[in-house]
């Protein structure tokens, strides 16, 4: 590009300033402001990644509170009260405020990067989705500083345990409000990632060409799209029926407890998917380049991912077998179930195909990968037996469905967010983790998790409920339940040892250069960390596996890139959208209207719904202009600073 361009930053011309008025544009590149105003898809997936983090700690410590509640029988650790509260909330912590923003820090920061995006289709909307997340966050743990106490009616609130009668103090309505919260920004994020996959792949990107990550990013956001309605109808009708005394679970007044329960699991099987899709496009990553070849049957992967989303809307009644639904409908759903596994299993032969004959590098992301599928594997047949009805009815609401759930969340999502934190962590922050200690920190918590979950499935078999805070000693639980115990605790020091090794290579790793895995996609082409224009020159893609055809087609690359550099230079620059204050504005407003609503107040709420109002008024006028950005012939900024309009 011309190195002799005096500005970095151009107008679009004499008639910009009459489309937008920027009212106030920060400037900040570093500091607490540039966090708060930024728009830049990385640093979101990096705060996404943050709190993520944060509260898979807290939710592993309201676990371990759980084991050692019942190491023991007849222990006093907790209370039932507490006991309650704290399934209730490591259930709600995990699903909603652990895992499912995992996947979108892994969404926000990966996805527009392997298809060639400079960010996402709406900047703006993707920090308000992350600041009412966290305003959601936020709304769900206040009663622990609270004398209403934490939510403590389970993860699936079910009717009428959650009325006003059984828990009159506000700790449902906290639940309520905060995944009422949880639910916008999951819509407005997914409705994002859609729009931005359709319409800003790179030129020459087919879908048939994505990244089978990006692929499952897409299926993931269908679902949350699809699936967050029905819950969001559910939770306005216990908020109703626990405000202003409505009756759509009230059975004496005509009410249909058994109506929370459609609407629930309506979203809550495909909420499954919502967690377990990403990790599998995780695994279809990490496997092809440890591999050292390309994934086997890739159009066979993403149409299975597409026939799990679509399957997984019609089998929610599977958790309601015991509930005297009927045998039409129970055959109909246990069919239903049956069906859904073969393409989970399709998907497992093509990652065993992809390993069959490959040159395998057994590296802590490829140790993750393959930790996945096996686990995975043995929540997957466990799961499988559940769509028996008869079964089921034996396994309902015991802790087979307890252990079959972790090896599914944990053995399945967690441990490939896990490799995929160790995978791509060179290229978010130009750090390499320590193989040594990366797979010493894998023994553990896949010692620890077998240890502690296994043992569960004789546990439910022999009869213990869930949701027992405690139990006799005659009941022939007890070595089970210490031997669970152990494992946690074993799995604990393993999380531990996890996040010391990724803090400390955060600042003392090994720096690495571009592409340290010798990978295939088209993330890997960038400098690491990548820079906030993401690509000087919009790529153009002529292969599936991008990346690996430009390193072996140099030369015609290069001459590629030159002419386009010249092209973007000649239509005024890259373009790239301001910072922006206002959806933290308009999140804060959210965060106080449901602090006000979860208590029943009606100013509190009003001066929450209007500073939300004024959030999205004044970022409205902000308009979507932004700025233009020059390259030197290094591909480096002319000039640090923020134009404005």
């Amino acid at each position: 590009m011309d190195a002799t361009v005096k500005s970095s930053f151009t107008e679009h011309g004499a008639a910009a300033p009459s489309k937008s008025f920027v009212l106030w544009t920060p400037t900040a590149k570093t500091g607490l402001m540039s966090w708060l105003t930024t728009v830049d898809h990385k640093k979101i997936g990096f705060l996404y990644g943050v709190f993520a983090l944060f509260f898979f700690l807290v939710g592993g410590v309201e676990a371990l509170l759980i084991r050692l509640q019942l190491m023991v029988p007849n222990n006093t650790v907790l209370t039932a009260q507490q006991y309650n509260t704290m399934f209730t909330m490591h259930a709600t912590t995990m699903i909603f405020l652990a895992v499912m923003p995992m996947g979108a820090a892994f969404f926000n920061f990966i996805m527009p990067l392997q298809i060639g995006a400079r960010d996402v289709a709406f900047p703006r909307l993707n920090a308000f989705s992350l600041w009412t997340f966290v305003a959601g966050a936020i709304i769900l743990n206040i009663g622990w500083f609270s004398p209403e106490g934490a939510p403590n009616g389970g993860w699936f609130g079910y009717a009428p345990l959650t009325s006003k009668e059984f828990i009159p103090l506000h700790s449902i309505d906290f639940w309520v409000l905060g995944l009422q919260l949880l639910g916008v920004a999951s819509i407005a994020a997914a409705l994002n990632f859609i729009v931005t996959i359709i319409n800003l792949r790179a030129p020459g990107m087919t879908m048939m060409r994505l990244p089978v990550f990006t692929w499952m990013t897409l299926i993931t956001s269908f679902l949350i799209v699809l699936s967050f309605p029905a819950i969001t109808i559910a939770l306005v009708e216990l908020m109703m029926d626990r405000t202003f005394d409505t009756n759509f679970f009230e059975v004496s007044n005509g009410g249909m407890p058994i109506l929370w329960q459609h609407l629930f699991w309506v979203f809550g099987h495909p909420e499954v998917y919502i967690l377990i899709l990403p990790a599998m496009g995780i695994v279809s990553e990490i496997l092809p380049t440890f591999s050292r070849k390309p994934l086997f049957g890739y159009p066979i992967v993403v149409f299975s991912g597409a026939s799990i989303g679509f399957l997984g809307f019609g089998v929610w009644s599977h958790h309601m077998f015991t509930t005297g639904m009927g045998t039409v409908a129970t055959a109909a759903f246990a069919m239903a179930t049956m069906a859904i596994a073969v393409p989970t299993g399709v998907k497992i032969f093509n990652w065993i195909g992809t390993l069959w004959g490959g040159h395998l590098k057994m590296r802590t992301p490829m140790m993750f990968a393959l930790g996945f599928i096996w686990m995975f594997m043995i929540g997957g047949f466990s799961g499988v037996m559940h769509s028996a009805a008869p079964a089921d009815a034996q396994q309902q609401d015991s802790y087979f469905v307890v252990a079959h759930f972790h090896y599914v969340l944990i053995g399945g999502s967690i441990f490939a967010l896990l490799g995929g934190i160790h995978y791509w962590f060179p290229l978010m922050f130009g750090r390499q983790v320590s193989d040594f200690w990366g797979k010493l920190s894998f023994w553990v918590i896949f010692a620890g998790f077998n240890i502690t979950f296994f043992p569960m499935h004789f546990l439910g078999l022999n009869g213990m409920p869930r949701r027992t805070f405690t139990y006799d000693t005659n009941m022939g639980w007890n070595t089970a339940n210490f031997i669970s115990t152990i494992g946690a605790l074993i799995l604990g020091v393993g999380i531990a040892v996890y996040f010391a090794v990724m803090v400390y290579t955060y600042f003392k790793g090994k720096k690495v250069g571009r592409d340290p895995w010798d990978a295939r996609t088209l993330e890997w082409s960038l400098p690491n960390p990548p820079p906030e224009y993401n690509y000087a020159v919009i790529p153009t893609v002529h292969a599936r596996d991008a990346f690996w055809y430009e390193k072996h087609h140099q030369e015609e690359i290069a001459k590629e890139k030159a002419e386009h550099a010249k092209a973007e230079d000649a239509h005024g620059g890259l373009h790239m959208p301001h910072q922006s204050i206002m959806p933290f504005i308009a999140s804060v407003g959210v965060l106080i209207g449901a602090i006000g609503a979860s208590y029943h107040h009606l100013i509190p709420a009003l001066i929450g719904g209007v500073i939300m109002f004024i959030g999205i008024y004044l970022w409205s006028l902000e308009g979507a202009d932004g700025y233009h950005l020059h390259l030197d012939a290094d591909g480096k900024p002319v000039d640090d600073g923020h134009g404005k309009h």
